[in-house]
């Protein structure tokens, strides 16, 4: 059986906001440092990306994946975006991020010339602004190759999202309509995990994945997903959305999840003031910021609660594709030496661990605490990894933007 970790949506460098690092050569040589076996290309509707992705690649055998036609690294690219639809929907402005997934360079090809039909600009950024409705775009990617995917993105941050606060809606079906049952995904996002997902009944027959949305390449796999195949003919395009489909726990082993609270919208709260507050609390004010009398920008913690048709003590665990906490390894190390996440005591120890133990993954998630203890410059790393595994964190929690802080060293 060989295992595999995906990570199904990142961006390049073409993106808005994002790293001039983010290019295919760099990108694959992270993913080998952080043990991701498969990783989304992003951006594939930006002209530039898509010229450097087909300069750059080459297909697998015929699998619907790529690698580097230079054959410098393993890692397997599979060809996704991520679009942004604004548009008006039953007297409301929506505003809904989408992840795309295409089985094939001539199906981008073929999708990217009907956005230019309809005079999307893709140049402007990797992941391009368009008027068209989401329903619209499932339309255009359903019509040119059956197995193209569209997974909603980070479903509950406020702004950009299928059941965001601010632009989003309460089902998927007032979304997508008579298209609904091509939607069997949606992806929870940094600021939801899957526990608080499942308190909604609607989203029964919804798989959930969890992706890095990266826009650098330290944060590559931040969030992923596992899967296992018999055989290296197996990984192919088909069998992995097969395999997300499916909910086939044999198949998809667990998504690789932040603590939810670490995410930058988990709470409530109005960054410009300071406020940052649970659900209970902001209700109990009508939602307006106690400081500015401007309303709070509502958390994804407090719109679950509102769809929400169930407690989390009534979800069958069982049903559900499983799942792991983790904090990345820079910032376990930030932590106990006290110094940010970009100096350079905490990339010399990152390099260390990462030469003499494996892959950062392999690290946080399955190397014994004896080899983590030996090959370690400071014992809180250890506590720290003990600690993230078995849950026992403090947690600060995110709100209107601002990332949560999740701390790790507690010895008890």
């Amino acid at each position: 059986m060989i295992k595999q970790i995906a990570d199904l949506h990142i961006h390049s460098k073409y993106a808005r906001a994002c790293s001039p690092l983010l290019d295919l050569q760099n990108i694959a040589k992270t993913c080998e440092i952080k043990g991701i076996n498969i990783c989304a290309t992003g951006d594939f509707t930006h002209p530039i990306w898509f010229k450097h992705i087909q300069t750059e690649l080459k297909e697998i055998k015929n699998t619907g994946l790529y690698k580097l036609k230079n054959d410098q690294s393993e890692t397997k690219f599979i060809l996704t975006t991520e679009v942004s639809c604004v548009y008006r929907h039953k007297d409301k402005v929506r505003r809904l991020h989408l992840i795309l997934i295409a089985p094939s360079i001539d199906a981008v090809s073929k999708f990217n010339l009907e956005l230019a039909k309809r005079d999307v600009n893709l140049h402007s950024d990797g992941r391009p602004i368009m008027g068209l409705s989401a329903k619209e775009v499932l339309a255009i990617i359903l019509e040119i190759d059956v197995r193209f995917v569209m997974i909603p993105a980070h479903a509950w941050t406020p702004w950009f999202a299928i059941f965001g606060s601010k632009s989003g809606y309460d089902s998927l079906e007032e979304c997508f309509e008579e298209l609904t049952p091509h939607i069997f995904a949606i992806e929870t996002g940094l600021s939801s995990d899957p526990l608080m997902n499942r308190r909604l009944k609607q989203l029964d027959n919804i798989v959930l994945v969890s992706n890095s949305d990266a826009h650098s390449l330290d944060n590559l796999g931040r969030e992923a997903n596992v899967f296992v195949f018999k055989k290296q003919s197996d990984i192919t395009f088909n069998n992995l959305i097969e395999s997300i489909k499916s909910n086939d726990k044999s198949r998809f082993l667990y998504t690789i999840e932040f603590y939810p609270e670490e995410g930058m919208y988990f709470a409530d709260g109005h960054r410009l003031c300071g406020i940052n507050m649970s659900p209970k609390a902001s209700k109990n004010i009508k939602n307006i910021c106690p400081k500015c009398k401007k309303e709070l920008t509502i958390g994804v913690l407090h719109r679950v609660d509102d769809l929400a048709d169930r407690s989390e003590k009534n979800i069958l665990k069982e049903n559900y594709i499983p799942f792991k906490y983790i904090i990345p390894l820079r910032e376990i190390i930030s932590e106990v030496f006290g110094v940010g996440v970009k100096s350079k005591k905490v990339k010399i120890e990152y390099q260390n661990m990462i030469s003499k133990i494996g892959n950062e993954f392999f690290i946080l998630l399955e190397a014994s605490l004896d080899i983590i203890k030996k090959n370690i410059s400071n014992q809180d790393i250890l506590y720290a990894i003990k600690n993230m595994r078995s849950g026992k964190v403090e947690k600060t929690a995110g709100f209107d933007g601002q990332y949560g802080k999740i701390r790790s060293i507690n010895r008890k």
